[in-house]
C-alpha cells in the first residue's frame, strides 16, 4: 500500500474533476458504499473459482463471528446497495462511485495493495446501445485527460450456456496439451478454464493459436447483441480492435467485454476495464435485471498523465508575502477577505517569521501562480503589488477593494 503524497495530488484532483464532469454530463449520480461488505457478497458475485477470492481478499471473522471483507472491486456492492435500497426494477439507473479497493496481490508499478478505482453502472437497459455510450463516455474521458496513447479492445462472453459449451471444448482441446503446460495454467485448467485465454507466457499462447474460438459458439442472440454494439461504435466513430482472448478475471460477465489498454505501463497495461453482468442482481438475490458497467485504475491513469513529466501544480493560486510588522497585522484579514470574496481562490498567507526574500522563495517553491506583496508602504496606501511567478507579466499595483474583482477575472481566464 502507498501513501498520495502532495506533489502528485494535483494530478489526482485534475483526473478525479475530470471523470466526475464527464460522468455528469451522462446522467450518472454518484453512490458511496462501504469499504467492508458480508464476504459472501463478494463471493457470489466473483465466483469462487477466481483468484480474486482464492488468494487475495482481505477477509476476517467479526467480534459476532460474521465474515467480512475488504472490498476487492466495487460493483457487487453497489448491486447489493440497489437491491437494499430499492434502486432497481424501474426506468435505467446510471450510477457511479469512487474509492480505494483492497487485493493481496503481488506488488508492481501500477498494482498496489490498496487501489483507487471510478466505477460507472448500468441497471435496466438490455440493448446494446447502452454499452456503445459507456465506451463513448470512456472516449470522452480520455479526450479530455489528453491522454491519445490508449486503445479500445472488445470481445463477447455470450450467456452462460454458450460459455459452458466453449469451457467444455477448450478443456479438451488444453487436455491434449497438459504436459506443456505450467503449473498455474493447469490449476486455471481445473477452476477457471477461460483464464488461460489471458495468460502473458509464450509457450501458453502458442498453444492458444490452434484453441476453439468462444466467437465459434455464440449462439444468434449474443452475436446480434455484439454486432449490434460494433455498428453503433461505427456510427460514433470509435475504434477498437476485436480480441478473442479478452477475458475478464470476475465471473459475473456475460455478452460483450471490453478494455481500454496502453503499451506505457509495461506489464500493467489496462487502465479501464468491464463489460456486461446480466446476471449479477439475480446472484445477489433478486430478479433478473440487465446491467453493464465498468472501472478504471486511478494510479495508472495518473501514471499515464504525469509521463509526460511532472504536472505544476495548479491548486494554489496566490502566495501573501508579507514585510512589515503592518502588514503581518493586517495580512490575515485581508487574506480572510480576500477569500470570502473570490470563490475557488486558494490562498496561502505567510505565517511565521521571514525576510522578505525568504519569503518569495517559499512563493516560488509553494507552486503558487501569484506572490501578492504586502508591504509597510501597502499597508498605509491600502494596495496590494501582485507579481506573476509562473507566467510573464509585469507587476501591477491593485487597491484592496479592486483586488478581489481582479483576482475572480484572473481566476476566470486561468479556468478556460
Amino acid at each position: 500500500m502507498h501513501d498520495i503524497l502532495p506533489a502528485e495530488i494535483s494530478t489526482w484532483h485534475r483526473l478525479e474533476r475530470v471523470v466526475g464532469e464527464v460522468l455528469a454530463q451522462y446522467g450518472f449520480r454518484e453512490i458511496r458504499v462501504p469499504l467492508l461488505e458480508r464476504t459472501e457478497v463478494f463471493k457470489r458475485a466473483i465466483g469462487q473459482a477466481t483468484d480474486v477470492v482464492e488468494k487475495e481478499m482481505y477477509s476476517f471473522d467479526d467480534r459476532n463471528g460474521d465474515s467480512l471483507s475488504l472490498r476487492p472491486e466495487g460493483t457487487a456492492g453497489v448491486v447489493r446497495a440497489a437491491l437494499q435500497n430499492g434502486l432497481l426494477y424501474g426506468a435505467p439507473e446510471r450510477l457511479w462511485y469512487r474509492g480505494p479497493m483492497f487485493r493481496h496481490e503481488r506488488p508492481q508499478k501500477g498494482r498496489t495493495r490498496q487501489f483507487h478505482q471510478v466505477g460507472a453502472e448500468v441497471f435496466g437497459a438490455e440493448g446494446p446501445d447502452v454499452d456503445a455510450e459507456l465506451l463513448a463516455m470512456g472516449e470522452r474521458i480520455w479526450a479530455r485527460l489528453g491522454l491519445d496513447n490508449v486503445r479500445l479492445e472488445l470481445n463477447s462472453l455470450g450467456n452462460a450456456a454458450e460459455r459452458a459449451a466453449y469451457r467444455e471444448a477448450l478443456v479438451a482441446y488444453m487436455d491434449r496439451h497438459r504436459d506443456a503446460l505450467d503449473e498455474d495454467s493447469r490449476q486455471r485448467l481445473e477452476r477457471n478454464p477461460l483464464r488461460i485465454l489471458d495468460s502473458k507466457l509464450p509457450e501458453v499462447q502458442a498453444l492458444l493459436t490452434e484453441a476453439p474460438a468462444l466467437m465459434d459458439f455464440l449462439g444468434d442472440e449474443s452475436r446480434a447483441h455484439f454486432d449490434g454494439l460494433r455498428e453503433h461504435l461505427a456510427r460514433l466513430g470509435i475504434e477498437y480492435t476485436v480480441n478473442p482472448r479478452l477475458v475478464r478475471g470476475l465471473d459475473y460477465y456475460c455478452h460483450a467485454v471490453f478494455e481500454w489498454v496502453t503499451d506505457d505501463l509495461g506489464a500493467q497495461g489496462t487502465v479501464c476495464a468491464g463489460g456486461r453482468y446480466d446476471g449479477l442482481v439475480e446472484l445477489q438475490g433478486g430478479k433478473p435485471w440487465p446491467a453493464t458497467g465498468f472501472a478504471m485504475g486511478l494510479e495508472r491513469l495518473v501514471a499515464l498523465m504525469e509521463l509526460a513529466g511532472p504536472p505544476a501544480d495548479e491548486s494554489l493560486h496566490g502566495y501573501l508575502v508579507l514585510a512589515g510588522d503592518a502588514a503581518k497585522n493586517e495580512g490575515m484579514a485581508l487574506a480572510e477577505r480576500l477569500r470570502s470574496a473570490v470563490p475557488g481562490l486558494n490562498l496561502v498567507c505567510n505565517a511565521g517569521q521571514g525576510s522578505f526574500k525568504a519569503q518569495f522563495r517559499r512563493a516560488d517553491r509553494s507552486g503558487a501562480a501569484l506572490a501578492l506583496v504586502l508591504g509597510e508602504d501597502e499597508v498605509r496606501d491600502r494596495n496590494v503589488s501582485v507579481k506573476f511567478l509562473r507566467e510573464d507579466g509585469e507587476q501591477i499595483t491593485l487597491g484592496w477593494d479592486e483586488t478581489p474583482a481582479w483576482l475572480a477575472a484572473w481566476l476566470a481566464r486561468r479556468n478556460d
